[in-house]
């Protein structure tokens, strides 16, 4: 590989973009063991958590990017609903019945199709 005294705005980036990450990780180590897990702080995380899957959601049902877009609204709806069934139809936690549901009919329809 050569390198060029022109690339160092990528080395820079990559540079930024480790030191946030890790610096975020340490920050976080080192709060670990004072903060507790059922106060606001963490029920505000789990909340903008929440928040942010089903935006990205409801963007993936409504506003499609790719061979999703081919798939009809009707349809993305369907499968929603039939996986939002799986997961609501037992008390225990069904996340992974739910999701396979989803990820097989959605295959099924494209390959039937």
């Amino acid at each position: 590989m050569d390198f060029h005294f022109q690339d160092w705005g990528l080395w820079a980036a990559l540079v930024g973009a480790s030191v946030g990450t890790y610096l975020c990780r340490a920050i976080g180590v080192l709060l670990s063991g004072r903060i507790h897990q059922d106060s606001e702080i963490f029920r505000w995380l789990a909340a903008v958590t929440y928040a942010m899957m089903a935006a990205l959601i409801v963007r993936l049902i409504f506003l499609p990017v790719g061979l999703l877009a081919t798939v009809p609204l009707w349809m993305r709806i369907l499968i929603c609903a039939l996986s939002f069934g799986v997961m609501i139809s037992s008390p225990k936690r069904r996340l992974v019945a739910a999701l396979l549901t989803g990820t097989l009919l959605i295959v099924s329809y494209g390959a039937l199709r």
